[in-house]
């Protein structure tokens, strides 16, 4: 009994040590045939990029990370290369972390996580630098352009990766311009144009360049420039009142526009000085004529100038007399139904009598025909005796 028992227990010993073993091996085996596990990283240029490398079973096995010459840059925890902005996040038998702070476009590569199994495993991790586009300029508006006067306005920015697109905007509104694009190293320098052929209506009209870049995310880049236009004076004489009376206050507003603006403008009387300095005022572009009467009437002209040209207005004015317009004036509505009554009368009239004569017409035919038959008749009448 007691050597029964004996052979059990060796039996179960064995046992174990076999399923122990087994279990050793398949261990070391999955960490054998296992790949390390890493992500592709993209970041913007000066900020700081984790590379992480990972396995799921590790047998004491050290993990490495290695730059895109293939320079090691950890071994384990062990620094291999002496940079100062690469450290180390977190390191164990799972897990190899390493941090690049402030990053550049040449750090941008191919790197490489080995895990040193019997062979060595290795997997690649792509570390993508996105470029910051500059702060645009734009170039073209050095003077004020003159009316008719082509410009080219020119905004660039530099530093991009990839390629930053460019937007123009006239006010609110988009405009088309030509882009351009070119290679610097490992970045890009982009440029877009527009022509204009400017006019009056360009004068202070914001143009806005606005660049686009997945660095930026929803914040652009802009820069806006006001152009300014020079153009000669535009003149529109407006008057104060529609019918000026005697006695009246009255003015009349030279409305003046040009760049440079037109200041001061010239009122003048039927080509000649203004007759009544008491009563006519001059207030910057104002005429105002304190008391209005009949020796007034007459054409009055505004002038303007500046160093492109000149232009003027002409207004005619005429006092009315006040008793005058204040008698009754005919009453139209009545008129109008006077008329209007008159013309009913006339075409019923028309058509009485055309009625009337329209049978008048019918009983003369009725008669010249009875007529003519008893004429026949009364001529048969002989040769029927005979």
């Amino acid at each position: 009994m007691m050597l029964h028992q004996h052979l059990l227990f060796v039996l179960y010993s064995f046992s174990g040590i076999v399923i122990k073993e087994a279990a050793t091996k398949n261990k070391v085996k999955g960490s054998q045939a296992q790949f390390p596990i890493t992500q592709n990283v993209t970041v913007v240029e000066g900020s700081t990029a984790n590379m992480t490398c990972r396995v799921d079973y590790n047998d004491n096995t050290s993990l490495q990370w290695s730059n895109p010459a293939q320079q090691t840059l950890f071994f384990g925890d062990k620094k291999a290369l002496r940079d100062n902005r690469i450290e180390l996040v977190r390191a164990s038998w799972k897990e190899l972390t390493i941090s690049i702070s402030d990053v550049t476009l040449s750090d941008e590569g191919q790197y490489t996580c080995s895990l040193f199994t019997m062979p060595v495993k290795t997997t690649k991790a792509f570390l993508t630098v996105l470029g910051v586009p500059a702060k645009p300029e734009i170039t073209g508006l050095s003077r004020p352009a003159q009316e008719g006067e082509d410009v080219t306005l020119t905004c660039t920015t530099s530093g991009s990766k990839p390629a930053a697109d460019i937007r123009w905007f006239r006010n609110d509104k988009e405009v088309q311009g030509q882009k351009e694009v070119n290679a610097i190293g490992r970045s890009f320098s982009v440029r877009s144009t527009i022509q204009l052929k400017v006019d009056r209506t360009d004068d202070g009209a914001a143009y806005t360049c606005v660049v686009e870049h997945i660095a930026l995310g929803t914040l652009p880049h802009q820069v806006t420039e006001v152009l300014e236009v020079h153009y000669p004076p535009q003149v529109e004489i407006v008057r104060s009142v529609i019918v000026p009376q005697e006695g009246q206050y009255f003015k009349l507003e030279c409305v003046s526009k040009g760049n440079p603006l037109p200041e001061p403008v010239l009122w003048t009387k039927d080509g000649g000085e203004l007759p009544d300095v008491e009563r006519m005022i001059v207030e910057g572009r104002d005429l105002i004529i304190t008391t209005l009467n009949k020796t007034d009437n007459g054409t009055y002209r505004c002038e303007a100038s500046n160093n492109l040209g000149t232009n003027r207005d002409e207004f005619t004015l005429y006092v009315y007399d006040p008793n005058a317009l204040m008698q009754p004036s005919p009453d139209h509505a009545l008129i109008g139904g006077v008329v209007a009554v008159v013309v009913f009368i006339t075409l019923c009239f028309i058509i009485v009598l055309g009625r009337y004569l329209a049978r008048h017409k019918d009983i003369t035919r009725e008669r010249q025909e009875m007529w003519f038959i008893s004429s026949r008749k009364t001529l048969a009448l002989p040769i029927i005796t005979l």
